[in-house]
């Protein structure tokens, strides 16, 4: 089933033609603009053009696509190569290794040439006194015959997709086995400097304490004393690695109230709404919970924020979490505040980070993952920490629960 509307009426698909006939003086212009941009190129003076016709133009576009969608009844979308958070020169190289650039390109000479004609035609039908009759049968076919020609220029085709496709996984992939190899070395440090360390000495401690047990068994006993300590230590440190590997809250509590957990550890009120049916999957669950706390982590040290929020819930096979805060604003993805490791730990599930963060607040930072939820898991340590952790997982029908999570000022 397509989710746009029935086929539009000959009305309103000579409505289109109109607009689209219009649009042939800011089509020529902007081609005009693409041309010189290229050519003064060499001059650097071609980049202002091109940062003029370079959003111009796929705005334009995306209307005759969405036009084009409507006619053919089906979704034609737009895989644009994402620019946000690029230096210009940066983006200018982005834009020209895009296919879809040259695809715009080429649907722009169509468009002004042969799409003008196919669009004026259909106006004029209806406009003559004795072609109405000819407009009539013959808007739908030639309208049709205008959105392929559009679908075909400005959406890629399935090799095209699939190619992108690949690239995306290959990407991905190439991200997860990084993360996956910086764990793993975190983890060995964690534990070389840590536990291993605390066990070393457990071992020279009882080593000493045996050797001292008949001679001096006061200061055997100290020993003693001192190994039982470090055997402590060790395991602190242990639960320490392991927390950072699945936190015991997540597997116990599930998402939700892991979420609540991280808010009450914050030094500064932290609002949490949270609305799920279910849980998602174990690595989705994990992978959306130390985004989350990475996200915290910022508020907590770059935004001088009084007051934060957290917003979580499932719609349309989409996990969507936002985190925001009322600080100074103005945080990069690209200044390595660990925003950009959210952002690949997202993309190997084929999520997605949306930053804004203008200067002065607040800062939102939107983060959604598609997954499925499975039925509440429960276990004999799933004790709701509040009653609005109760509520979390309620039925679908419920509305979401807010939940203040206030904690002590540090």
């Amino acid at each position: 089933m397509s989710d746009h509307p029935r086929r539009p009426g000959r009305l309103r698909l000579t409505g289109y033609a109109a607009l689209q006939a219009i649009t042939l003086v800011p089509l020529i212009v902007l081609f005009v603009f693409w041309v010189v941009g290229g050519v003064l190129m060499i001059l650097w003076v071609g980049a202002l053009f091109l940062a003029v016709a370079i959003p111009a133009t796929r705005a334009l576009a995306n209307g005759h696509r969405r036009m084009a969608a409507t006619v053919l009844e089906r979704e034609l979308p737009a895989p644009y190569v994402p620019l946000a958070g690029l230096a210009p020169l940066a983006r200018l190289r982005a834009v020209a290794t895009d296919p879809m650039t040259w695809r715009d390109l080429g649907w722009m000479l169509v468009a002004m040439t042969l799409g003008f004609v196919v669009s004026l035609v259909v106006v004029v039908l209806l406009l003559g006194v004795a072609t109405w009759w000819i407009w009539y049968y013959a808007v739908g076919p030639l309208m049709r015959l205008r959105a392929i020609s559009d679908q075909w220029l400005l959406s890629p085709g399935v090799t095209e997709r699939l190619e992108r496709r690949v690239e995306q996984l290959t990407e991905t992939r190439t991200a997860a086995v990084d993360d996956s190899a910086a764990e793993l070395r975190r983890l060995e440090r964690d534990l070389h400097d840590g536990a291993q360390a605390r066990l070393v000495a457990l071992s020279l401690s009882l080593g000493m304490a045996d050797a001292m047990f008949d001679q001096d068994p006061e200061g055997a006993r100290r020993l003693v004393n001192d190994a039982r300590e470090s055997s402590e230590a060790a395991l602190d440190d242990l639960r320490s690695v392991v927390r950072g590997i699945h936190p015991p809250v997540l597997a116990d509590r599930g998402l939700v109230g892991a979420v609540e957990a991280l808010a009450l550890d914050m030094a500064i009120p932290v609002q949490v709404e949270a609305s799920l049916a279910g849980r998602p999957s174990d690595p989705v669950e994990s992978a959306v919970y130390f985004a989350v706390a990475e996200c915290l982590a910022n508020v907590a040290k770059h935004s001088r924020a009084e007051t934060a929020w957290i917003r979580l819930g499932h719609a349309d096979g989409v996990l969507r979490v936002e985190v925001g805060d009322d600080g100074a604003g103005g945080a990069d993805p690209t200044s390595g505040t660990g925003i950009t490791g959210v952002m690949r730990r997202l993309r190997a599930f084929d999520g997605a980070m949306m930053v804004s963060s203008p200067v002065g607040g607040p800062t939102i930072i939107t983060m959604e993952v598609p997954c499925a939820l499975s039925s509440p898991r429960t276990t004999p340590s799933s004790v709701p920490a509040s009653p609005s952790s109760s509520r979390a997982t309620d039925s679908p029908s419920s509305p979401p629960s807010t939940t203040p999570m206030r904690s002590t000022p540090r």
